[in-house]
């Protein structure tokens, strides 16, 4: 039977209250649970814990959710610059607002509203867009502005370092794209080429 339940769920579903106490090596004695040698940790070697949450950047939509249910208080999710796919525009669309009446860097012109997004002139008409990650909220607006104007070098991707890889993520739970999976160490970083 639990066999046949294990092939019935989502591959990257997380794991189960009775999966986690098997991995743990924990017991349930009257009620309370009594860890054993390891901890309530999973056990090393275990297949669960070479497992990452990430966004699938061609499946993710810009919802905005991933700055809003993050359950750290500033997200895991940042902007990622794909520097080989960008097109180093002076008119960027992650970087202003449509219609601005001036290009330049007054903040009621830019598409970023914590300003993560430095900008250098490298020579005419070429400037070059780097990403402040403590700044980087997970917003997704100048990801959303860069698909629709540019040519999509801007995308979103949860910082591992930064992530507390949850049981279920809270951010995957209300993603309607359903763009955030859990995926092997091996392809934590889904890059835009």
């Amino acid at each position: 039977m639990a066999m046949e339940e294990k092939h019935n769920q989502p591959k990257n579903s997380p794991i189960r209250r009775r999966e986690f106490f098997k991995l743990c090596g924990s017991v349930v004695a009257g009620g309370s649970i009594l860890a054993v040698a390891g901890g309530l940790a999973p056990k090393l070697g275990s297949k669960e814990e070479d497992l990452f949450w990430q966004i699938d950047p061609t499946v993710c939509t810009q919802c905005g959710r991933c700055e809003t249910h993050c359950v750290l208080p500033v997200s895991a999710v940042k902007c990622i610059h794909a520097h080989r796919v960008c097109g180093y525009c002076d008119l960027c669309g992650g970087y202003y607002r449509t219609n601005v009446k001036e290009l330049n860097t007054a903040a009621e012109n830019l598409m970023c509203p914590t300003g993560a997004i430095q900008r250098k002139f490298v020579e005419d008409p070429y400037f070059e867009y780097m990403i402040d990650e403590e700044l980087c909220n997970g917003c997704g607006k100048c990801v959303k502005g860069c698909s629709s104007f540019g040519n999509g070098s801007l995308y979103l991707q949860i910082k591992q370092d930064l992530c507390l890889n949850c049981n279920e993520c809270k951010i995957s739970t209300v993603c309607p794209s359903g763009a955030i999976t859990r995926v092997p160490y091996a392809t934590a970083y889904k890059l835009k080429e």
